[in-house]
């Protein structure tokens, strides 16, 4: 193994699973910085999963297996998402492959177990905001994976590790299909993450929330799980974007010392956005993802028809 592998292992495995808190701690520590508020520490999320760490969990009566394992399945398949989803085009496999149709399928295996979990506790505000987030992933994944797509077939494999090799340089953004997929997955990051317009991070109304609800019956270790998963989802859609979806150099090192800056870059475009932007209702939610959809198909038409 090359000692470029070695160090794009590295920042996989420790950016998804140390560093990844630290992304919605920025984001929510610039959105106050720019609402005229002091706001959290961007560390605030560290303080938080240490605290959640050291609290026993619950058990909520009638409440069957389905309930207890979905923390730890939900962590289980980010975790494996983390290992397949690299930061350079070098990076070594880690035993689960660079497929990114298998990272659309995990990143679904955890929604569905939190799914699941709510209706196994029968809370009705656990299942209103699941039901509700069920909806959006509906269009969220059809998006995603009409995005992906676009940079499928420009470079045409579906090893992340030969997407991010085939969109280095300035070739590729020549035709308008890569841009097109762009800004499709910019919004795919908003509603994946639980930003606005989609849904509001800083609520905790029960009757508005919607990525938040299905963790109303939780706490302790489990809640901290919860949480850990929220932020892995920020950093694997986050490095996605910045492996596929904004111009990149070759060379493995130059990819290394451009990510950090990339990912912090992304972290002040989604505050701004929120800062700008107010939730939507929730029925207007998947018409927005619907454009981002037939951009994406707009990418794809552009590049099988060969537009330059």
């Amino acid at each position: 193994m090359t000692s470029t592998a070695i160090a794009g292992a590295a920042v996989q495995l420790v950016g998804g699973i140390v560093l990844a808190p630290l992304l919605p701690g920025l984001i929510q520590y610039w959105k106050a910085r720019l609402q005229g508020r002091p706001g959290p520490s961007p560390l605030q999320p560290y303080r938080e999963l240490r605290r959640l760490w050291r609290k026993s969990t619950v058990d909520v009566a009638g409440a069957t297996a389905v309930y207890r394992l979905a923390p730890s399945l939900a962590a289980a398949s980010l975790l494996g998402a983390i290992g397949l989803v690299p930061v350079v085009a070098d990076s070594p496999d880690l035993g689960v492959g660079h497929d990114v149709i298998a990272l659309i399928g995990l990143l679904a295996i955890a929604r569905f177990a939190l799914a699941a979990a709510a209706w196994d506790t029968g809370s009705g505000f656990s299942l209103m905001g699941a039901s509700r987030d069920l909806t959006i992933s509906v269009f969220t994944e059809v998006a995603l994976l009409l995005a992906v797509t676009v940079a499928a077939i420009v470079t045409r494999t579906t090893s992340l590790t030969g997407m991010i090799s085939g969109t280095a340089g300035g070739h590729v953004w020549s035709s308008p299909a890569l841009p097109l997929g762009t800004a499709a997955f910019a919004l795919v990051v908003i509603a994946e993450t639980g930003r606005q317009p989609f849904d509001n991070p800083d609520t905790h109304l029960e009757l508005t929330m919607i990525h938040e609800g299905p963790l109303l019956e939780y706490a302790g270790r489990d809640l901290a799980y919860l949480h850990w998963v929220s932020a892995a989802r920020h950093w694997l859609l986050l490095v996605l974007a910045a492996v596929l979806f904004l111009p990149h150099p070759h060379g493995t090192w130059a990819q290394l010392a451009l990510l950090p800056a990339e990912l912090v870059a992304m972290c002040a475009a989604l505050a701004v956005a929120e800062t700008l932007m107010v939730k939507m209702r929730l029925l207007l939610a998947p018409r927005l993802l619907g454009i981002a959809a037939v951009v994406a198909l707009l990418g794809i038409v552009a590049r099988q028809a060969g537009i330059s």
